[in-house]
């Protein structure tokens, strides 16, 4: 397998997903701005989208492949009875949240926005609005599952996909809603949950050629399932960790108005490079780094390790810079329309700025946890995110007060850098850190292209000026070819320091 081809595949249809997840929050953007209708969508929105991020960028594969290609080793019949145990297990498991959650709905808002309690109507209309949504996380958690087992039998493109349709969806919802003069925010959050039905459906039916389910409830479980379960909850913490600093950000950003639509526009725009950095790096090294670790094969986790770590690198160095150096060009031209303002465009813009700082640490962390997750081993990477978690937390809450939602994207940024040096420190001491030298002088001519594109970037900003205005119409015409062209710079430059062959990124 070729790490660098298989995750262009992944990546170009986590690309396409994301294209249309920004015409959909373009859509959000015009129609209802940073209303108290759109921070009541996002709100109803953040608890199950955290959910299908958490179950389908990693963490749901982080604990299930491992466990799944050890049983598949010994025999396909023990990998299909070790799959069925925990579908009908997991079936059972949501059930019981969904219908928990529904029940106790108003509860559950006042805990991820407790800022709304103070407004009567953003806070009833968010609970109606979660209780439309939550069944999302049901549908979603079980199409991750039959994610694993295509990722498993390493099959991508399906399970990268699948988010399309959730993206077609919502864009549908407002299209039918502005024509038919319905409620927005009512018919997108219906659109959320009949999304969740559709990508279940065609997930299932990829997956039929490599597993066929049959639905076992058994109280009394074996112990490969019991360890899949024990794995599973640090699994969803520690490979999720973004997502949850994200969460806890929407907690602390509900007491000032705005902030969280501010925080999730940002959030939108860096989470593209995420998906292809981080996310699709680690999702197609887990199952190859778990089988080399099984056969202890150390040569080839050790060239998996490197050409990971530098893949990762390749990828989200160049936009840290870029939206570091651009953000406010980049959210004028995304989101300056309608209803959102040209303060919208600035508070946003400043947020995806210190997002940014922190890019390249929010993919190194995928990466990192899966030099644990492939050993089986979920307890470190949970106590190296509980303390991410802590000092994200603590940032936030001591300096919220002062210095404003701000703080929150900056805490993200600098606690996520802190839990990649722990990560460093950590697999270093236990000698797991199999990384070559080959890999340090990469990274240096990662930085002289990066910097490169970056003087490029710096003087075109500047040369196109007036076309990328609040005011100017076809401004995101003009971004879309400048980053076209800055990716055309910084890749030429890559091959012309010979760190982009294709070749070089082989895992066996």
């Amino acid at each position: 397998m070729n790490l660098f081809s298989t995750t262009s595949i992944f990546s170009f249809f986590t690309l396409i997903s994301r294209i249309l997840g920004y015409l959909r929050d373009i859509l959000i953007a015009f129609f209802l701005g940073t209303s108290i209708f759109a921070d009541a969508f996002f709100v109803a929105f953040r608890l199950p989208n955290t959910f299908r991020r958490l179950f389908a960028e990693g963490t749901f594969n982080a604990a299930f492949i491992p466990s799944y290609t050890s049983a598949r080793i010994e025999s396909k019949k023990k990998g299909k009875k070790f799959a069925d145990d925990i579908l009908g297990s997991l079936l059972l498991i949501l059930i019981f949240i969904v219908t928990i959650i529904e029940i106790f709905t108003p509860y559950l808002v006042y805990l991820i926005a407790p800022g709304f309690i103070e407004n009567d109507i953003k806070f009833t209309l968010a609970v109606e609005l979660t209780r439309i949504t939550f069944p999302f996380l049901l549908f979603v958690s079980l199409s991750s599952f039959f994610s694993g087992i295509l990722n498993s039998n390493n099959k991508f493109a399906a399970a990268a996909a699948a988010p399309i349709i959730l993206n077609i969806i919502l864009i549908l919802s407002l299209v039918i809603s502005y024509k038919l003069n319905l409620n927005f925010v009512r018919q997108l959050s219906y659109g959320v949950t009949f999304a969740g039905i559709l990508q279940l459906l065609f997930l299932f039916l990829v997956t039929l050629k490599f597993y066929k389910p049959s639905l076992v409830f058994k109280i009394k479980k074996d112990s490969k399932v019991k360890f899949f379960f024990k794995k599973l909850i640090p699994s969803i913490f520690s490979s999720g960790v973004t997502q949850i600093n994200i969460l806890i950000g929407t907690i602390i950003a509900s007491f000032e108005t705005g902030a969280v639509s501010y925080l999730y526009y940002a959030d939108r725009v860096y989470q593209i490079n995420l998906a292809i950095a981080g996310i699709a790096v680690s999702t197609v090294s887990l199952p190859v780094l778990s089988k080399a670790f099984k056969n202890n094969n150390i040569k080839k986790l050790s060239n998996i390790q490197n050409k990971s770590f530098e893949l990762s690198l390749l990828l989200s160095m160049p936009a840290s810079l870029g939206l570091i150096l651009a953000s406010e060009e980049i959210v004028n031209a995304l989101f300056g329309y309608g209803s959102f303002s040209k303060d919208d465009v600035e508070l946003t813009a400043s947020a995806l700025k210190y997002f940014g700082y922190g890019v390249p640490a929010f993919a190194l962390v995928k990466i990192l946890s899966n030099f644990f997750f492939a050993r089986n081993n979920t307890k470190t990477p949970f106590y190296i995110s509980t303390s991410m978690v802590i000092i994200n937390i603590l940032i936030s809450v001591s300096l919220f007060s002062s210095v404003g939602f701000i703080i929150i994207p900056i805490a993200t940024s600098t606690s996520t850098w802190i839990g990649v040096l722990i990560y460093i420190y950590l697999l270093n001491q236990k000698k797991s850190l199999l990384l070559n030298t080959d890999l340090i002088s990469n990274f240096l001519k990662i930085l002289v292209s990066t910097a490169i594109m970056s003087v490029i970037l710096i003087l075109t900003l500047n040369n196109y000026e007036s076309v990328l205005d609040y005011s100017y119409k076809l401004k995101a015409i003009y971004l879309l070819a400048i980053v076209g062209f800055m990716g055309i710079v910084y890749l030429l430059s890559c091959h012309i320091l010979g760190i982009l062959k294709i070749k070089n990124y082989k895992t066996n």
